[in-house]
This record gives C-alpha cells, structure tokens and sequence, in this order.
C-alpha cells in the first residue's frame, strides 16, 4: 500500500546473496545435509525505503570467522545509494549427526577470499 518493500523481503535479500555466492564457491551440488548450516541470527539497520520498482544491488562480506560459526555482512543499494545494511551469524551443523561442527575446510578457504568490513 506504502509502494514499498516489506521489512520481511530483507532477509530473502541476505538470503539469496548467501546462496548465490555458496552456489559460486562451491558449486551446486554440496551436500548440505552432512555439510549444512544454520542461521542462529539476523541484524538489520534500515537506513531508506525501498520501493517496489527499486533495482536493488546486494554486496556481501565476511565480518568474522570463527571455529564453528561465521558472520556475513550486508549492504543493499539502489541507485548507488545505501539503503540497508546487516548481519547474519551462522552456524556449521552436521544434520545426520545433530550438532554444530568445526567450519567445512572448503568454507573456510571461500570465505578467506571474501573481503572483510
């Protein structure tokens, strides 16, 4: 009603660029059910609106590292101007095994090629 993005769609945002650039490191076909992750959390800073006919530019980026969980950074634009920013923590987990694991080498080795914040 507003003509805007709802606050909801931002997660889907962090959520694709994550995917997409897990899809370019290391390919499709990973097995996430051996080798998964989970989101354990989510900070957003919505600094402008987005509109519903805004092109909307995500960058993604490491924030920290640590033995079992990680951090990604986000920036959304449009029009080359900062609209979003924010954070997700995840975690590697074994799903057969049901607990956390020390991150995947091939993780860690992708996200050492990120930039950091």
């Amino acid at each position: 009603m507003l003509g805007h993005v709802n606050n909801a769609v931002y997660l889907s945002y962090f959520e694709q660029a994550r995917m997409d650039y897990f899809n370019q490191m290391l390919g499709k076909k990973w097995d996430y059910s051996t080798h998964g992750l989970i989101l354990v959390k989510n900070e957003i800073t919505y600094l402008k609106a987005i509109h519903l006919d805004g092109e909307v530019e995500i960058s993604l980026h490491l924030v920290h590292i640590g033995n079992k969980s990680f951090t990604f950074g986000y920036k959304v634009m449009v029009n080359n101007t900062l609209c979003t920013t924010g954070k997700s923590t995840l975690v590697c987990y074994d799903f057969k095994k049901k607990k956390s694991v020390p991150i995947y080498p091939d993780f860690r080795e992708a996200m050492e090629k990120l930039d950091k914040e």
